[in-house]
């Protein structure tokens, strides 16, 4: 007895959505976008700080990639008011998300991260080892961080752990993208900077790089141990 498929409407419409998204970026100058709003913030100081923040924890919330609003942290702010207002900012994200799942809207959350092969592997993790599992993902982005903060609000750890767990492992990625745009903002100072202060500048790039990819191979050979598998 033969059994008929159901045609893919859902993966049709996935696609077709995807294909749009690809269609209204390249019409619309998004990238010009963002460099104006980050160009505007910061001649208001204190202000437009506050406003980029605003922007990303908002960005984070509704699953929009946040790499670039983080590089650009660093080339609109420097590096080290850049990377304190992206830990700021992605840290208020991820405890909103969290507290949506936990207490807002659980039953939807639930629906999307079932789908997710990982979740079980997690949950059970996190039931055994609480805060360390949240470090090494955040360390090891097996799983995207938009969507990990949701997910976690779904697991038994305490929000206060969750909180400090994702602000420690969150931070040499953070570092290492604010430096890079902090980089970027160099480039249109040359003329101020020597030929020793550029090599000292990339030497701790390259570290800060070379830190970050080996803390996320740690980070991933411990989870894998747990059951948590890469993408």
């Amino acid at each position: 007895m033969s059994t008929q498929r159901p045609f893919p409407w859902k993966w049709i419409g996935v696609a077709a959505l995807v294909v749009a998204l690809i269609f209204v970026g390249r019409l619309l100058p998004l990238s010009q976008w963002i460099q104006a709003f980050q160009s505007w913030a910061s001649k208001l100081g204190p202000t437009g700080e506050v406003l980029y923040a605003v922007a990303y924890v908002m960005a984070a919330l509704l699953f929009v990639p946040g790499s670039l609003l983080t590089i650009g942290a660093g080339f609109t702010f420097g590096l080290l008011w850049g990377t304190v207002l992206v830990s700021l900012a992605s840290v208020t994200a991820a405890g909103l998300a969290f507290l949506i799942a936990r207490y807002l809207a659980r039953a939807q959350v639930e629906k999307l991260v079932q789908r997710n092969r990982n979740f079980q592997a997690i949950d059970r993790a996190i039931a055994q080892s609480g805060w360390k599992v949240v470090l090494l993902l955040r360390l090891s982005p097996l799983i995207p961080f938009n969507f990990s903060n949701y997910l976690f609000g779904l697991t038994g750890i305490r929000f206060d752990h969750f909180i400090l767990a994702s602000w420690v492992g969150m931070f040499p990625g953070t570092l290492l993208y604010v430096s890079l745009g902090a980089a970027g903002q160099g480039l249109g100072q040359t003329g101020q900077r020597s030929v020793w202060e550029w090599a000292l500048w990339a030497a701790g790039l390259a570290a800060t790089a070379a830190v970050t990819v080996l803390l996320a191979r740690l980070a991933k050979a411990e989870l894998e141990k747990s059951g948590v598998q890469g993408r």
